[in-house]
This record gives C-alpha cells, structure tokens and sequence, in this order.
C-alpha cells in the first residue's frame, strides 16, 4: 500500500503537459478522479491472481507498482536500508492480448517514475527518475521478469528465484554518487493479501490486488561516495495494482512490512481519514498459512510526543499476542521527489523483536 496513488496523477501530470491536481484539497482531492466509465478494469473481490502472469505490467488498469525493502547490515554489523520502486500510470487503456505499438514520436500510452533510497548512520540518500512508455526507456515483462527505467534495473538470474537488482545516481568517483548492486535469492511463495489478493483501503470496498514475497535474502554492495560497502540481510517485495485512486477524504496512509526475529512476518497499513482510519493486515506466521487481520483486529497509534512526521508508533494485535513499538532511527527520511514521503528502516521492540520498514505519507511537514 502506498504513495503512488498521488504521485503516478503527478507523473502523469507531468509527462503529459496536463495540470496538477490542487494541492490544497490534498489526498481528499484525488476522490473525484477515478471513474469506472473509462474503460480502465477495476479489481474487486474475485479478482484471481495467475503467475507469473502478475509479475509482469497490467495494461488494461490504470495504476501499479513494484517495491522493494531491504534490512541489511554491512560487514561491520551496522545497519542500512534500501528502498526501490517502480511505477507505472496508464493514459489509456490495452488489453492483455494486444501487441505494443511501434515507438513513433511520443505516443503516450503510458507513463512511469522510479525511487531508489539508502540510510546509513542517521543520513538518507534519495532519487528518482522518469520516464514516457512506449519508447522502450522504461518497462516491465513477466517472462524473464524483469523491471527497468534507463540503468535502473531488477533482472532475474538463471532461474526464476535468482534477482538482481542494479540502481545508481550521479556521476561516479564524486563524492555525491551512490549506487548499489544486489542479489536476491527469493524463498516461499507469494503472499496475498485481503481476500484472494483483493486488498480494501476503504469500508466501501475500493482497493487493489495486492501480494507480496516477503522472505528474500539479499547479498551484495553499496556504494556511496567513494566508499563501497559489502552488505546481506532480508528484503521484502511488494506488487500491487488497481485503477482507482483514494477515497475522497482519505488524507494518506501509514505503512509497515516487519521481519521478527522469530521467523514471523507482519504487514500492517491504515488509511488515515477525518474521524475514523481504515487499517489492515495480513499475520504471517513461520511455517504457516497467511492470515489476514481486519480492521478491527488491529490498532495503530503514534508515539507520544512525535512530531509532524510521526516516527515512532505502537502496533497491536491482540488476537495473535503483538504489541510492538516500532521506531526509525534518528535521522530525516524523507524521499524528496515531486511528492514528498517518509520512507525508513524501523527497529522492533516490545513482545517481538525485529526490523522492518515503513512509509508515512500525507504530513503537514511533506
């Protein structure tokens, strides 16, 4: 669950020479703007989820996205976070069967964005990219699966379980270039989320297919500046698409993907409205089924005394014996792109322990 809802409109505000939504109205400005009459599909329940299909682009919606979280340590045992991810908005749309046109001039038929992030000791490196569809700059494809946007890329190796994942920015040998070079070796299934992989991100029923793979174990290196580092840890990887954007009145979101250190995994969002927040969550037990948690079976709430940007939270789920603190480390972790958002690694303390991340959106201070 995310950001892109607002900043895919921005993208395409952007490549496309329309005007942006007013940022006055916020989140609850983009409620008018999905429609169900223009000819983009709509997910809903029933909605089945085919692979590997559903790794690759979805043409016939208007929206969606890959994502990627990494908790890594480097050799030394410091921690380090990544952050990737690409979307993609649709200007009209194609169905599955039909072929890509040939490139000619700038047809639009699609417009996509990448972000890409580290935080290292209480600092936050942070870019972002662009791109017009149908020119073969950026794109996606389910076999091989394989996503790019210029140099950005995530591959997969000889076999389907085997990624890499390939990103830099900025001009080599300075002291403002970072870059990382991964491998992902990826273990389970996929997880989905909500009903079948019907995610709601409201009490009416809008909302996304949505899965996730959530036990990857990464190797590789980072670098920044003119220091590389070697590093290894866990990711998580999220795929998620939809046509409609949020509800009006919805102001943004809070969102967690947590590794716990007894082998447990928990993903956890809610939807933040004027009187009443819509949450959900899914409870991966180790070695068992997913378990998908509804709205009344779990409670959000910031830490006292926090400020604009809320970075400190408690997270409970009484009927599966949680009540976490989750915390970023000091530091700002703002992705500072055409829509700004939080986007942090966070410890786990409390009746678990583990690390995680986690993505505020919507802040006054964004």
């Amino acid at each position: 669950m995310r950001l892109r809802w607002l900043t895919m409109v921005l993208v395409y505000g952007l490549l496309a020479g329309c005007s942006e939504p007013g940022t006055d109205a916020g989140f609850a400005g983009l409620g008018g703007t999905a429609g169900t009459d223009d000819g983009f599909e709509q997910p809903g329940p029933g909605t089945e989820l085919v692979f590997p299909r559903d790794f690759g682009p979805h043409p016939a919606h208007r929206i969606e996205w890959w994502y990627l979280t990494a908790n890594l340590e480097t050799d030394a045992g410091e921690p380090l976070g990544l952050q990737w991810t690409q979307f993609r908005q649709a200007i009209e749309p194609r169905d599955y069967a039909s072929p890509s046109p040939e490139p000619s001039g700038w047809p639009l038929k699609a417009a996509w964005m990448a972000h890409a992030a580290v935080s290292y000791r209480g600092q936050h490196w942070f870019g972002e990219r662009l791109a017009r569809g149908d020119l073969g700059q950026a794109g996606a494809t389910a076999e091989p699966f394989q996503v790019w946007l210029d140099h950005w890329q995530l591959t997969t190796g000889e076999s389907s379980d085997q990624w890499q994942l390939k990103v830099s920015h900025g001009q080599p040998a300075t002291e403002d270039y970072w870059a990382f070079d991964l491998e992902l070796t990826v273990r389970g299934a996929p997880v989905a989320h909500g009903v079948d992989g019907f995610s709601a991100k409201s009490a009416s029923g809008e909302g996304s297919m949505y899965f996730s793979l959530v036990d990857i174990e990464v190797t590789g290196q980072v670098r920044l500046g003119r220091e590389t580092l070697s590093v290894s840890g866990k990711a998580w990887f999220d795929r998620e698409w939809s046509s409609q954007f949020l509800k009006a009145g919805q102001q943004g979101w809070d969102w967690f993907a947590l590794h716990l250190d007894s082998g447990d995994k928990l993903m956890a969002f809610q939807l933040r409205e004027q009187q009443d927040h819509f949450r959900s969550g899914t409870w991966i037990p180790a070695g068992g089924e997913p378990i998908a948690l509804a709205p009344g079976q779990l409670q959000l709430e910031p830490g006292a005394g926090a400020g604009p940007v809320p970075t400190r939270w408690r997270l409970t789920v009484p009927d599966h014996d949680l009540d976490l603190t989750l915390s970023a480390p000091p530091g700002n972790y703002t992705n500072d792109g055409l829509y700004p958002y939080w986007e942090s690694p966070v410890t786990v303390t409390g009746s678990h322990e583990g690390v995680g991340y986690m993505e505020l959106t919507g802040y006054s201070e964004q």
